[in-house]
């Protein structure tokens, strides 16, 4: 019977059984302790079971240990097959999902991914698994989100025109007030509540189709929410109908709560009631009108989604007066939230200044 292949000589005893006790990895810790016995004069029986292993694979550490040190009693991740993705395959997947799908070319409004499926086969002669295109899109940080809405009618040079001169706009305004006077940044928009709620995403297990109450009656109230993200603060009124007068109350409780001795640029949509002269506006409020059609510089649109998807929705609200209690107890909720208002609603564009 042949002897055992001998271990390098630039290791000890010692020095394994230093290595041992300063490994985070059981498995490199226990090899070593294995292979340290040999180094003490003890039989390769012995290292097997320290080792909890055969005779052969006490053999195979040996010839890795000779080979790499220490490094090679480490667990490798086996390389498995070859993907089938290549970067320059998921750098063209990134693009299309970007991009969009165009209707007249793909057929489709939204990427499904048996059509990201298809267009792979087509446009590189690739035949991948739903799960694995899923997983590619996944690892390359896309995640399946809800589309912010967009007036088709946009104008986004508008939109950019209005965020760079914000800063003037404010400039002008402190200049006018004085430089002692505190200025606030406010928005302002209405959301409709009624019996006709909408239904939002929730868990379920997979292959099941969960319910929820949808309701078709039209009863409906109005709520006006304005907030100031610097300060995590709001006024709002439940309202039965959306009008000047109800904007003339609204403005009357922003004012009171705006700081002390503080101005308020209230920023809202060019709506009928908000632009009319026939309002009275408070002494301490200035209203900059948005872009039009742009409601997405308008943070309360994603205060009424929050709103929405966590207490408004997927009900049957029995009476309008319980539509009445159920919006105000939902804003002083949102008002008793103060850092959940600061994380939805701060614009960098509008704060920095």
């Amino acid at each position: 019977m042949g002897s055992g292949i001998s271990l390098r000589d630039d290791f000890d005893a010692a020095t394994l059984w230093r290595l041992a006790k300063q490994s985070s990895d059981a498995n490199q810790t226990r090899r070593l302790l294995a292979l340290a016995s040999i180094y003490d004069g003890g039989k390769r029986l012995e290292a097997a079971r320290i080792g909890g292993v055969t005779l052969q694979i006490v053999r195979d550490w040996v010839l890795r240990f000779n080979c790499e040190g220490p490094e090679g009693l480490v667990d490798r991740k086996p390389p498995g097959a070859v993907p089938k993705l290549t970067p320059e395959h998921r750098a063209a997947l990134a693009r299309i999902v970007e991009d969009g799908p165009i209707p007249a070319v793909h057929g489709v409004v939204r990427w499904r991914i048996k059509d990201l499926v298809v267009w792979l086969h087509e446009e590189f002669g690739l035949s991948l698994a739903e799960s694995t295109v899923r997983g590619a899109l996944k690892d390359m940080g896309f995640v399946k989100l809800t589309a912010r809405p967009r007036h088709h009618g946009q104008n986004e040079h508008a939109l950019e025109a209005f965020k760079k001169g914000f800063p003037a706009e404010l400039e002008a305004l402190r200049a006018r007030l004085g430089p002692h006077t505190p200025v606030e940044i406010w928005w302002q928009d209405e959301a409709r509540v009624g019996q006709k709620t909408k239904i939002t995403r929730r868990w379920a297990r997979k292959g099941t189709r969960p319910v929820a109450p949808k309701d078709q009656r039209t009863k409906s109230a109005w709520i006006f929410g304005a907030i100031c993200p610097a300060r995590g603060t709001g006024a709002g009124l439940v309202v039965p109908r959306c009008n000047t007068a109800m904007m003339q109350l609204h403005l009357d409780e922003i004012s009171a709560h705006v700081a002390p001795g503080a101005h308020a640029v209230l920023m809202m949509d060019r709506a009928g009631w908000h632009m009319t002269g026939k309002l009275q506006v408070p002494d301490n409020i200035t209203i900059l009108p948005l872009p039009p059609k742009a409601p997405e510089l308008n943070p309360v649109e994603n205060i009424w989604q929050f709103m929405r998807d966590n207490w408004l929705s997927n009900r049957v609200f029995k009476s309008y007066k319980e539509i009445l209690d159920l919006c105000c107890r939902a804003w002083n909720t949102l008002i008793n939230q103060p850092w959940k208002i600061m994380s939805i609603a701060m614009r960098e564009w509008a704060h920095r200044f």
